[in-house]
C-alpha cells in the first residue's frame, strides 16, 4: 500500500527484513530494527508499532528470534531481539524463497512487455 511516499511491507518480506537486519547487526530492540529496515529502504517502507510488534510476536513463536531486557542507548528499559539457529536456517530459505519468486516475477513482466 502506498501512504504518501512510502511503502507499507508486506508480512511474508517483513519477517525476511527483520531477520536479515538480525543476522547483520545482532542484537536489536524494535524500534532499532525499524530504523534500520527504513534506513536501508532510504525511508522507502514505512515501519510501525502495528506491524513490526506482532511480526516481533510471530517470530519468537516460531523460534526464529529470542528477546531478553535491556537497556537502550537512551537509558530506557527494551526488550532485545536477537537471532536464533532456526532463525538462520529460516533466513537462508526465505532468502532463496524471495530470490525465486523475484526471478519468476521478473521473467512474468519482461513476457508481457514482449506480448
Amino acid at each position: 500500500m502506498i501512504t504518501g511516499s512510502k511503502t507499507e511491507v508486506l508480512q511474508g518480506t517483513l519477517d525476511l527484513l527483520v531477520l536479515k537486519t538480525l543476522d547483520t547487526l545482532g542484537s536489536l530492540h524494535g524500534f532499532g530494527i525499524a530504523r534500520r529496515i527504513e534506513q536501508i529502504s532510504e525511508d522507502a517502507l514505512l515501519l510501525n508499532q502495528g506491524t513490526l510488534y506482532p511480526a516481533l510476536v510471530r517470530l519468537e513463536q516460531r523460534g526464529w528470534i529470542r528477546s531478553k531486557w535491556g537497556v537502550s542507548e537512551n537509558n530506557r528499559r527494551a526488550r532485545f531481539y536477537s537471532l536464533t539457529k532456526a532463525g538462520r536456517k529460516q533466513l537462508a530459505a526465505e532468502t532463496q524463497n524471495w530470490k525465486r519468486m523475484a526471478s519468476i516475477i521478473t521473467r512474468l513482466l519482461t513476457g508481457a512487455e514482449k506480448a
